[in-house]
């Protein structure tokens, strides 16, 4: 499991999954949300801009993030 520590209120969702380098592009990011292939808190989302806040777990691929 990755932790992220958020520098802020929130993260958008593309915005994580570039700074934790599991896509090479925000152009990836945005086409992975869109296909279904990101969870958030165990649930299939499809929003971009999602926020994500201290507390929430993403899941891409097998991999885990958790925002500290």
């Amino acid at each position: 499991m990755i932790e992220f520590k958020l520098e802020g209120e929130f993260i958008p969702m593309i915005q994580l999954l570039k700074a934790t380098n599991l896509v090479d592009t925000g152009g990836e990011a945005q086409i992975v949300v869109a296909e279904g292939e990101v969870k958030h808190n165990g649930e299939v989302d499809y929003r971009k801009r999602l926020k994500l806040r201290q507390g929430d777990v993403v899941e891409f691929r097998g991999t885990k993030i958790k925002i500290i």
